[in-house]
């Protein structure tokens, strides 16, 4: 007889009553956008990081184009970033007019290769966008001392990468910090919490913030929170062009209860993944993920890559066969229809490049990661018998194919 299992998301938000509750006072109260729970988000989650200054903002995505334009990235400039990541990093450079100068990732902890960086610095690079992938922080150190070097601003992408955390001169510190100039974050269902969806800029520089809040709410001169408390009639003006990218009251107070259960999700996950190191050690030629002696990831992902040999689109469907859901290795945004026509660069003129449509021969890794790997489920609400399960079918199924 069949084990009888309840289908497995990739993912699944930790939200309860308590987040319904959250969600009533902004309603009640008869003030759901941009306000009093924004404000209170953004000071709880600058404490949690240890950031001096946090935006809310829409999503991931515009704290990132908002962080660029502060950087003063501009149409011609160059922005290094990787290709292996969703697509959003790509196009937040793009918004700006800007081109994506790739640099190929590590192998083992699918992020950016700091040794390739310095490589493609030009007299148009504007910046180094990095990413955490999955919440595996990336080399901080070694990326900011080249940056340093040549006066270029570190923007972190950290849409993954809440609660993840990096030794610092000895000291363990929360991704968001930030170690580098500006780090940004999604609130998207896929993350470790959640606003529904929702972004959070954080930086140590109050300009920058300034900015930022003036950029959100379309350049207005006076922010609704001060103009509904004066005791006197205020004409706003919009000195500059800006946008709407704001956060409503309603995600933010979803958010500070989200907040309230991270350090128990991150523990979760934690020996969720352990578990995972465990239950797969000895399954031939699959290789598990790595996690650096300087890093805590929030394990936002599991991602293994598989034997050789062994086909992902096969073990995915025998997986979804069996219930269990999982996605293939992270995206390649220089491998997507967009940018067959989108402007991108890999550091090296065309001519001597090599590159072909949808493959580069400077990008073989991220290729290869994105074709070689598949992310399993892991979500606090997965049960150990779950996560048995997953490991048994997986198992099975790499055997057999």
């Amino acid at each position: 007889m069949s084990e009888k299992i309840n289908k497995i998301p990739i993912a699944k938000p930790w939200t309860g009553e308590a987040e319904a509750a959250a969600a009533s006072r902004p309603i009640l109260s008869g003030w759901v956008t941009q306000g009093p729970e924004v404000e209170a988000f953004e000071q709880e989650f600058a404490e949690l990081v240890g950031a001096k200054y946090a935006c809310a903002v829409s999503n991931c995505t515009t704290a990132l184009h908002l962080a660029l334009l502060a950087a003063g990235v501009q149409t011609g400039d160059e922005v290094i970033t990787v290709s292996h990541s969703y697509i959003a990093t790509a196009n937040s450079i793009r918004y700006c007019g800007a081109t994506p100068v790739f640099v190929d990732i590590e192998p083992h902890t699918y992020n950016i290769n700091p040794t390739l960086i310095e490589s493609v610095i030009s007299d148009r690079t504007r910046a180094i966008l990095v990413v955490h992938q999955m919440g595996m922080p990336c080399d901080l150190k070694a990326i900011i001392d080249i940056a340093r070097q040549y006066n270029l601003p570190v923007i972190e992408d950290a849409a993954c990468a809440i609660g993840s955390e990096i030794l610092w001169d000895g000291q363990w510190e929360k991704i968001g910090k930030p170690h580098g100039d500006i780090a940004c974050f999604s609130f998207h269902p896929r993350k470790v919490i959640t606003t529904g969806d929702g972004g959070m800029i954080t930086t140590n520089n109050p300009e920058w913030d300034q900015q930022f809040r003036l950029w959100r709410q379309h350049g207005m001169s006076v922010p609704d929170t001060v103009r509904h408390g004066a005791k006197q009639v205020i004409f706003e003006s919009y000195p500059m062009l800006g946008y709407n990218y704001r956060m409503t009251d309603i995600q933010a107070a979803v958010g500070r209860e989200q907040l309230k259960r991270l350090p128990e999700i991150i523990e979760r996950r934690r020996f969720l993944a352990e578990r995972y190191q465990q239950m797969l050690a000895d399954v031939p030629g699959l290789k598990l993920p790595t996690e650096p002696a300087w890093a805590k990831s929030n394990w936002q992902s599991f991602c293994v890559r598989l034997p050789e040999g062994i086909d992902q689109l096969q073990v995915m469907q025998a997986m979804l066969d069996a219930g269990v859901s999982t996605r293939r290795g992270i995206m390649c945004a220089h491998r997507e229809p967009a940018y067959s026509h989108e402007k991108w660069s890999c550091g090296i003129e065309q001519k001597d490049c090599g590159c072909q449509k949808e493959s580069c021969d400077q990008l073989r890794e991220s290729e290869q990661a994105q074709q070689e790997c598949i992310l399993l489920p892991l979500f606090h609400q997965m049960t150990e018998k779950d996560q048995d399960y997953i490991s048994r079918i997986f198992e099975t199924n790499i055997r057999k194919l």
